[in-house]
């Protein structure tokens, strides 16, 4: 399945942010969650609306959202 089919972009819906359809849980929230070391069991325990899927679509959303960023070299 798609990300689209589960992440959506709605202005109505937490300003616009990206959100795991049907909920107000936007992406940033999920991305946040992962990187502070919370496992995927943590996050469906602490959210009873997410689904794994929707996890791995925040995270794909996420990842395509960056492919397009430019990139600059750190001066050394």
């Amino acid at each position: 399945m798609h990300y689209n089919q589960i992440i959506e972009v709605n202005p109505q819906i937490m300003l616009g942010k990206p959100v795991v359809k049907g909920t107000r849980l936007t992406v940033d929230l999920i991305l946040e969650e992962l990187s502070t070391g919370k496992s995927y069991q943590d996050l469906l325990q602490a959210y009873p609306r997410l689904t794994e899927e929707a996890i791995k679509a925040a995270l794909a959303f996420a990842a395509d959202a960056i492919k397009g960023e430019k990139t600059y070299p750190l001066a050394v």
